[in-house]
């Protein structure tokens, strides 16, 4: 072709209405041309920014999803909390519509291109209606996966096929009729509309999911405060031998400390 394709202003499937998208649009698009598309039907929720791109992704695909349609896409963690230049009123509003079925975070590192951590949204034109729920509509699955995977060199993480098991197998039990959801602390929880409203709006998987439990060694705290308090007093000892000792050294060459 004689250019690079561009969605936003020359959308070649205007009429398009898709069971299912899948998508990795690049993060934080500041040049996107918004300023030029003020007025476009698939801003239903909020004009995106000019400035970044995220949520005109987001839009548009939720524009080209059939009445059944289902979501998933990958976007940079901003996204997530972002409050400023409207994207906080469209992610509400998207919220409100009850179209975010699903909120993964990823772990860093899993990108060529970018070291930073981002999320899978996973979106839905119909909750309600999808026969396999059960009382999921006007609910929320946020999963913390940021601890998986394993870094194969320096620069870059893998997930493996257990990790994207886990993940998988997750959304699924609790998107199921049959499934054996339960929450997990510090990996996954199920938070209803109201809960994310108090939080406003925010996505952010830690602020729901919490802190994993520490697993009890079975020493009692009593006991693990005695033997710290030793080694810090060891240590303290030791601090003032080597301060003195370089008291000591420098006064041996004419210096007063």
């Amino acid at each position: 072709g004689e250019s690079h394709a561009d969605t936003f202003h020359n959308d070649l499937h205007r009429t398009l209405k898709a069971d299912y998208i899948l998508a990795n649009p690049p993060f934080n698009v500041s040049d996107w041309g918004g300023d030029k598309l003020t007025d476009d039907v698939r801003w239903a929720f909020g004009i995106p920014p000019e400035g970044n791109a995220n949520f005109a992704w987001l839009e548009h695909m939720i524009y080209h999803l059939a009445p059944n349609g289902v979501a998933g896409t990958v976007l940079a963690n901003g996204s997530l909390s972002s409050n400023t230049s409207n994207e906080g009123e469209i992610r509400k509003n998207i919220i409100n519509a009850d179209l975010v079925d699903c909120i993964v975070a990823m772990p860093d590192r899993l990108f060529y291109s970018t070291g930073i951590p981002v999320s899978l949204w996973i979106l839905n034109r119909n909750k309600k209606e999808h026969g396999q729920y059960r009382n999921r509509e006007k609910q929320i699955l946020f999963i913390d996966a940021r601890n998986l995977g394993e870094m194969v060199d320096r620069r870059h993480r893998e997930l493996s096929d257990k990790d994207i098991a886990k993940i998988a197998e997750t959304y699924h039990n609790w998107r199921n009729r049959d499934g054996k959801y339960e929450d997990v602390q510090g990996f996954c929880k199920a938070a209803s509309i109201d809960e994310v409203r108090e939080n406003d709006y925010v996505l952010t998987p830690g602020r729901y999911v919490g802190i994993e439990e520490a697993e009890d060694d079975g020493i009692p705290f009593e006991e693990k405060m005695e033997q710290l308090t030793s080694e810090l007093g060891e240590l303290f000892t030791e601090s003032r031998r080597l301060e003195e000792e370089i008291r000591k050294n420098l006064g041996g060459i004419g210096f007063e400390v």
